[in-house]
């Protein structure tokens, strides 16, 4: 069931904490206006700078065998990525010859999800109601239930046991006969489970500090274990015996006796094998709690991945028996490590592409904040208003309206400005664009505003006749 929450904020609160956002805002608008501009100039630098690298590049056709005639050149090629360095994790005695070891722990919580809806009330005052509602989930971090807003839910979080997520590399991967620096290792995502294999004295151990756990919170819990019957072993056949049977009916025997053997190792084994309650293993998942397949808050998994030997292609300067980056002339840099075969084209183009999209999302961010920033400015207006919401809330739009015209106008003129410093062109038309924009506002968008307050103070009046030599009839049009 869901829990609320109302409070209720002054008028006088209100309008001071407007004032406050004033400061605000004009950092936002100052942070916006300088996102855009960096953020051209970004663009417009790593353009050219691959622009200058796919011109540059040449294709290394063998690169398990090294070639002094490419030292100091921008090569793209692809080879195996391998290692011969062992990793492991000391925590759980695991480990095996990757070329990264990855541990994720997750845990599962209560998880506490906060919706807010507020309403303006005559005489300036805002109440807020806020829902609280609660869930189990995984999640990456242990949350604490303490503080939650429903008294019901708090303190129902535990966990049964903590660890760190963990990643590690090996200092040492071939790239055919070539050394790849961390960077480039760090790039590779040749990802697998890793099967666990842990020492049985170390379950145990951890067996036992989970159940202590587990009943410290819940109580004492009956076992979930249900003994099994095994069936008892066949004795085997005596050699006597065998001697006065026919060919087929020791062919027959012999089957029996394989079958026989079959089940004396697997009851040996589960008799040498203790099953554990609150451990279990998976595949490269280690479950602390007692039904993985049912989980309970304060259960964890723990997930083991490790970054196997793999195909791919590098872009990058050859240096010696290793590599560094490409400058370009403006100073950028670029190296590059994909997974599989690609030609130095492709990998150009998918960069490129890349940057286009960086470009974009930024240019939405930093537009948005420049219009958040100038609705912080005059918000003071609206929330003054606030003591007849409905007036308020017609001019509130408007103050929108304006601060998201004129927030988008100044990005085009940001934007343009930033291009006319890189690309003249481009700057100039997008200037073109920006005043278009200011002269609809200017011009257009004044008389809309001015009708919209006319009908505004008239709503409610009662309509006035017209002077009789006002109306026009078809006789004096």
């Amino acid at each position: 069931m869901a829990y609320t929450e109302t409070t209720t904020t002054g008028y006088g609160t209100r309008v001071g904490n407007s004032f406050k956002a004033i400061g605000t805002g004009f950092l936002m608008f100052i942070a916006g206006t300088a996102l855009l501009w960096w953020n051209e100039g970004r663009a417009v630098k790593t353009e050219k700078m691959l622009d200058e690298a796919g011109n540059a590049y040449v294709e290394m056709e063998n690169p398990n065998k090294k070639d002094t005639s490419l030292e100091g050149e921008l090569i793209c090629g692809t080879a195996m990525a391998t290692t011969e360095d062992s990793l492991s994790d000391a925590q759980f005695g695991i480990g095996a010859k990757a070329i990264a070891l990855r541990r994720t722990v997750e845990y599962y919580q209560w998880v506490e999800h906060e919706q807010s809806k507020s309403e303006d009330k005559l005489g300036g005052k805002q109440v807020t109601t806020t829902t609280y509602t609660y869930s189990k989930e995984w999640v990456r971090r242990p949350i604490e239930s303490g503080q939650f807003k429903d008294p019901a839910y708090q303190n129902k979080n535990m966990v049964l046991t903590t660890y760190e997520d963990t990643e590690q590399y090996a200092e040492n991967v071939s790239w055919g006969a070539y050394k790849l620096t961390e960077s480039l290792i760090h790039s590779i995502s040749s990802r697998e489970g890793l099967e666990l294999a842990m020492a049985e004295d170390l379950l145990k151990q951890l067996d036992k500090s989970t159940q202590t756990a587990y009943e410290r919170f819940y109580g004492v819990q009956k076992s979930n274990q249900q003994p099994t019957q095994q069936p008892a072993p066949q004795p085997a056949i005596p050699d006597s015996v065998r001697a006065l049977l026919s060919d087929s009916a020791k062919a027959v025997l012999d089957s029996l006796q394989a079958v026989n053997d079959s089940i004396n190792k697997q009851m040996e084994n589960a008799n040498n094998k203790k099953d554990l309650e609150y451990v279990h293993q998976a595949s490269n998942v280690l479950y602390f709690g007692r039904v993985p397949g049912s989980p309970e808050v304060g259960d964890v998994r723990v997930t083991f991945e490790k970054v196997v030997p793999a195909k791919c292609t590098v872009m990058a300067v050859v240096d010696g028996d290793s590599f560094k980056p490409y400058k370009a002339k403006n100073g950028k840099r670029f190296q590059t490590l994909v997974m599989g075969k690609k030609s130095g084209d492709e990998i150009i183009d998918a960069e490129k592409e890349a940057n286009n999209m960086i470009l974009w999302a930024l240019r939405i961010l930093g537009i948005m904040i420049v219009i958040g920033g100038l609705k912080g400015i005059f918000g003071f207006l609206t929330t003054i208003l606030k003591v007849v919401p409905f007036i308020a809330g017609i001019f509130g739009w408007g103050i929108g309206v304006v601060c998201t015209v004129i927030g988008i106008a100044w990005s085009l003129i940001v934007i343009a400005l930033a291009w006319l410093f890189y690309r003249p062109l481009l700057g100039i038309s997008l200037l073109v664009l920006a005043g278009f924009l200011v002269w609809v506002f200017a011009f257009k968008g004044k008389d809309k505003l001015k009708d919209l307050a006319a009908k505004t103070k008239n709503k409610g009046a009662e309509p006035v006749p017209a002077p009789a030599e006002s109306i026009q009839t078809p006789e004096n049009v």
